[in-house]
């Protein structure tokens, strides 16, 4: 009988309260400690800006925003707050943050990134690392989480600009623009690496022994576990094509130095593979234990064997208003005012302003991508965001509602089906219309919400409607405030 050790998933794709999560992680820890030893399950969730899987947890700016601020004493509260959010939903281990150099726009998880500058990755990592674990990275503080640093390596410049493809990465910018930020981030003490999903000259990182075994675990001495990312060592045969088989695929991952396989569907493949494999001789026992030594350490110290499950009632401070005060101030200290011709801003109070665009009245894409759900796609919903306000209902506070009138111009699509980025003309005309009669003309354009393969791009322009939008109004004569 070969049994789960970790899980990682969402509740049905969708933020739940914490004492929902506490209550269904408790469930699963009752059935692990069934077993002969005892040994508790360790259960994961990705927290790229806050405990987004949480109903009611704070969340903050996404990664690149947070560069933009570049105040380290702010990211790092923001990930202590993170670390206490997903604790109080009985989780005691994040993935994140996100250490992948973001120098590609064309990469559907630049957003996620800190940005193009190893340094600021690298401090701003650091940060992370320590909020997340603790200054002295004693993760078995209840307030405290094991970190899980993403996504090793190379992923974010992809040859294509596609999610999950090739990046043609030479040693010397490998060494000097990639992996300083991991090894700044493995000396503050992460507990984990999560890989990246993709290739590194024709090679999967799930199957380079050179980057996982001799870097990673001989030259900087990283004693935490390597995860792989979904479905990653069945990819090596079924996307990669470089096993044949799917027995062959563990072989190969397993020996590069991957500690954990994170499988969705059927794992009895992969346990009954790994067990032949060693009964083989394909796979040594020695690297079997050392796997399971690293995956236990983490266990031990994150303190699971004594207390498997935190309570909801243990943290009063979960979604606490000194939470939000510092995710707005890092979002505040991001805003990036590109240039201001006229001196149109700040705007008056009392100032006829038209409010148009498929972001003005969406909290979607505010929040962006992990924020109730894996592609953002029920921030929009009252039951997680209706205390919040969009850009429209924030400009009507401030300036009055009755000097705002809003006209979408452009929307995304409510049809069943339609994809995210799908949009309709919403009373173009009318806009345009609109513009003429306002003093100002407040434009919010840009991307709708979206994680990983769902946001590959095939241009880096703006959609036809919004630019065409943006065309006739601009054209009207009157100051235009884009908003992106």
């Amino acid at each position: 009988t070969y049994h789960v050790g970790s899980v990682i998933n969402s509740l049905s794709n969708r933020a739940a309260p914490p004492a929902k999560w506490q209550a269904i992680i408790g469930q699963m820890q009752t059935v692990a400690a069934q077993d002969r030893l005892k040994i508790p399950l360790l259960y994961g969730i990705d927290a790229m800006h806050g405990d987004g899987y949480t109903a009611g947890a704070t969340l903050f700016p996404s990664q690149i925003t947070q560069a933009a601020a570049r105040n380290r004493d702010l990211v790092r509260r923001a990930y202590a707050t993170t670390a206490a959010e997903v604790r109080a939903s009985a989780t005691p281990w994040a993935f994140a943050p996100v250490l992948d150099l973001g120098s590609d726009p064309r990469s559907p998880r630049q957003w996620e990134t800190y940005g193009e500058d190893p340094y600021i990755i690298s401090e701003l990592g650091v940060q992370a690392v320590k909020g997340l674990e603790g200054e002295q990275n004693d993760v078995g503080n209840p307030l405290h989480v094991a970190a899980s640093l993403k996504h090793f390596v190379g992923y974010q410049v992809p040859q294509s600009g596609k999610d999950r493809t090739n990046a043609y990465i030479s040693p010397e910018a490998l060494y000097e623009y990639h992996l300083p930020q991991f090894e700044a981030a493995i000396k503050a003490g992460a507990h984990t690496i999560m890989l990246n999903s993709g290739l590194i000259n024709g090679v999967p990182v799930h199957a380079s022994k050179a980057l996982l075994t001799t870097y990673l675990k001989e030259k900087l001495g990283f004693k935490g576990l390597i995860v792989t990312d979904w479905q990653d060592i069945e990819n090596l045969q079924g996307r990669d094509h470089l096993a044949a088989t799917p027995k062959e695929a563990i072989m190969l991952g397993i020996n590069a130095g991957i500690d954990m396989s994170m499988i969705p569907y059927q794992y009895e493949t992969f346990c009954k593979g790994l067990t032949e494999l060693v009964q083989e001789g394909k796979v040594s026992q020695a690297r079997v234990d050392d796997a399971v030594r690293r995956i236990l350490r983490v266990k031990l110290e994150l303190g699971l064997f004594e207390r498997p499950v935190t309570l909801a009632k243990d943290y009063p401070q979960f979604g606490s208003a000194e939470a939000g005060k510092t995710s707005y101030q890092l979002a505040a200290e991001a805003i990036t005012l590109l240039k201001n011709e006229g001196n149109v801003l700040p705007l008056k109070k009392g100032t006829k302003v038209l409010v148009t665009g498929p972001n003005a009245n969406t909290m979607r894409a505010l929040n962006g991508g992990w924020a109730y759900s894996w592609q953002g796609d029920k921030a929009d919903l009252p039951e997680f965001t209706g205390k919040f306000n969009t850009i429209l209902e924030a400009v009507q506070q401030k300036n009055g509602a009755a000097n705002v009138q809003y006209v979408p111009g452009v929307s995304y699509s409510p049809k069943p089906g339609a994809k995210y980025y799908d949009e309709a003309a919403d009373q173009l005309d009318a806009a345009v219309a609109a513009a003429a009669q306002a003093d100002v003309v407040l434009l919010c354009l840009g991307e709708n919400s979206y994680v990983e393969k769902p946001g590959d791009l095939n241009d880096m322009y703006l959609s036809d409607l919004q630019t065409q939008l943006a065309q006739r109004v601009i054209a009207s004569g009157k100051p235009v405030v884009l908003v992106l």
